[in-house]
């Protein structure tokens, strides 16, 4: 008797993936029509589901969050999702505008959407991704699967040590809020002539914002905080990409992660091209280069450095065993990155409402951002970066140990909490 094999939902979808994905590497220049009726099989919901219920998230205008779902059933959720999607009743409803505060004191908006548009366009984000993945190119980092921030730092560190002493550091203005809906379109054509997907993708361009009970509808952007967003993003700077491939790949090396990007280059004339070779397609694209936060850094001399994905990068002199002095690209933790550490471990710590937790509680949440921290921001460059947030880290637990205790000098704590510490496991960034 042969044994049968039961496919899950998510090997299922991984497998019409990689079908989908072969077909767009095959023919770069083939065109998708029926898409639509593979967006509302049952195993693509039921996928898109999992991934939903996974990233968490808050509750859309309709108020319903993922634990109503729960107590609906989600089976019954996934068949009104597929039974609209059938008979093209399926409407996106408005995204509901909620703002996250800046450190510069501004707020960046965020959209979210329903739980169900979440569900629609995560099942159209499964069919679509490995059909533009094949038009990718290798300088896009951000927001793709298999890629991470990681990949692109050193895709940085080693375009600077060969030879690389000039970057253009660009920073493009209000990005998600000024595409050209249009021109996205258009992009998003080049590949998918299926005509009910392009008004799937229509339907949340233009689906608006709901803001204080007041819709609010634009030709521009596309809301942050929806699930195929980070998807239309890339797709839409892909021109970007792949223009300077043709253009400027003799001028420089382009790194990008989703909108921030930065070009290597060996001279400041190279540097000077490649500045006016993205403002000319930034021009195509209808972006706007930010004007004070874009600029041509000088590396060679060690005296200047940049900021790209939390990492800071600059070269300083080291020596070979011979004692030859040369200069190496150093990366460690940004000002900006160290002070959201700060403010993370201040903002558990420092509240009254905090002192009834106990220590190992404290010590089992600290652990797992340590960790976290460690596995991103830990270069063999930045120990003393490190050492001065671990103690920052030690004082904040011994400050707020002392208030448990009622004890006006913390400094006085200091023994018992290095004594539990290490009694219950404390990490650190070094």
């Amino acid at each position: 008797m042969n044994a049968i094999w039961l496919t899950t939902p998510k090997e299922k979808v991984q497998q019409l993936q990689e079908k989908l994905g072969h077909a767009a590497k095959m023919s770069k220049s083939r065109k998708f029509h029926a898409l639509y009726d593979k967006v509302h099989r049952m195993d693509v919901l039921q996928e898109a589901w999992r991934r939903v219920r996974a990233n968490k998230g808050a509750a859309g205008i309709d108020g319903e969050t993922l634990a109503d779902i729960a107590k609906m059933g989600e089976d019954r959720l996934l068949a009104e999702c597929q039974e609209r999607l059938l008979k093209k009743t399926y409407h996106p409803q408005p995204v509901r505008r909620h703002y996250i505060p800046k450190k510069d004191g501004r707020k960046r908006p965020l959209g979210i959407p329903t739980v169900r548009d979440r569900v629609v366009q995560m099942a159209t984000k499964l069919i679509l991704e490995p059909i533009f993945e094949a038009d990718f190119q290798e300088s896009s980092f951000g927001f793709r699967p298999k890629r991470s921030a990681k990949q692109a730092l050193e895709r940085i560190r080693k375009a600077c040590n060969r030879k690389g002493n000039w970057v253009v550091d660009v920073d493009i203005q209000g990005y998600f809020d000024n595409i050209n809906q249009e021109k996205l379109m258009k992009l998003v054509a080049m590949r998918v002539s299926d005509r009910r997907i392009l008004k799937l993708i229509r339907g949340w361009l233009g689906a608006g914002v709901m803001e204080e009970g007041t819709v609010r509808r634009s030709d521009l952007g596309t809301p942050q905080g929806g699930v195929i967003s980070p998807l239309l993003a890339n797709i839409y700077l892909n021109y970007v990409d792949r223009l300077w491939e043709k253009h400027g790949y003799e001028v420089g090396e382009l790194t990008r992660y989703a909108d921030d990007l930065v070009v290597v280059c060996k001279t400041r004339k190279d540097a000077l091209h490649a500045y006016k070779l993205i403002q000319a397609i930034m021009e195509r694209l209808e972006l706007t280069m930010h004007p004070e936060k874009t600029r041509i850094v000088g590396l060679w001399t060690g005296e200047e450095g940049f900021d790209f994905l939390g990492m800071h990068h600059r070269k300083t002199k080291a020596e070979t065993s011979q004692n030859r002095v040369y200069y190496t690209t150093q990366q460690w933790l940004c000002p900006k990155a160290e002070n959201h550490i700060r403010e993370v471990v201040k903002e558990r710590l420092a509240p009254p409402r905090m002192r009834h937790l106990s220590f190992q509680e404290h010590v089992e949440w600290l652990n797992l951002r340590i960790q976290g921290w460690k596995n991103y921001y830990a270069t063999p460059y930045s120990s003393k970066w490190m050492t001065k947030l671990d103690w920052y880290i030690r004082m904040r637990l011994t400050k707020w140990y002392a208030k448990k205790r009622q004890r006006k000098r913390w400094r006085s704590s200091g023994y018992e909490v290095k004594r539990f510490s290490q009694m219950y496991g404390l990490k650190t960034l070094l």
